[in-house]
C-alpha cells in the first residue's frame, strides 16, 4: 500500500468511526443547560483526551496484545464486528450503544461537565475508534506511514472539535434530514472497512493453516 493510500484509509476510516457528525445531537442535548462558550470549551478538551487516548492504544496496542496472548487475527475478527455493528446502526440513522448507551446519554444531562466522560469516553474514543486505530498502527509498514496515522488522528480531532464548536455556536445549519443522510452513508463506507478488516485477518490466517 502506497502512503496516498494509506493516508487515505486511516483519515476516512477514523473520520468515519469517531462520527463527530453523529455526535452533535447528543453533544447538544448534553449541554442544553450551558454557555456557547462553555461548550466550545467542553469540546476542546473532549478533543485532546479523544487524541490522547487514540494515540496512546495505537503506539501501545500491540504491547497489551503481547501481554494477554492476542493475536492480530483474532483482534481484526473482533474489531471487524464491532465496526460492523457500529455500520448497521449508523444506516439506519440511529447512534450505536457501541459509542455510548442512554443510560450514559442520560448522565451526561446531569453533568456539569461532560468533556471527559461521556463525551472523549466512550463517544468519540469508543472501542470502536480504538480498534480502528490499533488495526491501522499494524497496516503501517513504514516510519512515514507510522507519521501519518498520528497525523490522522490529530487532524481527525481537530475535525472533531470544529464540528463541535460550529454546533455549540448555533444549530440552525444542522437540518435533521441532511445529518440522517451524512450519517447513513458514513455507515456504509464503515461497513466495507469492516468487512475489508475482516478479509485482512482471513488473509493472515492463510499462512497458519498452510504450515
Amino acid at each position: 500500500m502506497t502512503l496516498p493510500e494509506y493516508i487515505l484509509l486511516a483519515a476516512s476510516s477514523l473520520f468515519v468511526i469517531v462520527d463527530p457528525v453523529g455526535t452533535v445531537p447528543a453533544f447538544l442535548a448534553m449541554t442544553a443547560g450551558n454557555t456557547a462558550e462553555d461548550r466550545v470549551k467542553m469540546a476542546g478538551i473532549a478533543c485532546c483526551v479523544a487524541a490522547g487516548v487514540l494515540l496512546g492504544f495505537a503506539v501501545a496496542g500491540q504491547w497489551v496484545f503481547k501481554l494477554f496472548g492476542i493475536t492480530m487475527p483474532a483482534f481484526q475478527f473482533a474489531a471487524s464486528l464491532v465496526l460492523l455493528l457500529v455500520a448497521l446502526d449508523m444506516i439506519r440513522a440511529q447512534r450505536s450503544r457501541v459509542h455510548e448507551t442512554s443510560e450514559e446519554t442520560a448522565a451526561g444531562v446531569e453533568k456539569t461537565d461532560i468533556a471527559i466522560a461521556p463525551l472523549a469516553i466512550p463517544m468519540l474514543a469508543g472501542p470502536g475508534a480504538i480498534s480502528t486505530a490499533i488495526l491501522l498502527h499494524n497496516q503501517a509498514q513504514t516510519f512515514a506511514q507510522h507519521l501519518a496515522l498520528y497525523i490522522c488522528i490529530l487532524l481527525v480531532s481537530l475535525a472533531t472539535y470544529i464540528i463541535l464548536r460550529l454546533s455549540a455556536r448555533g444549530a440552525q445549519w444542522l437540518s435533521p434530514i441532511l445529518m440522517h443522510i451524512i450519517v447513513r452513508i458514513m455507515g456504509l463506507l464503515l461497513a466495507a472497512i469492516a468487512i475489508q478488516f475482516l478479509i485482512n485477518g482471513i488473509k493472515q490466517l492463510k499462512p497458519v493453516f498452510s504450515s
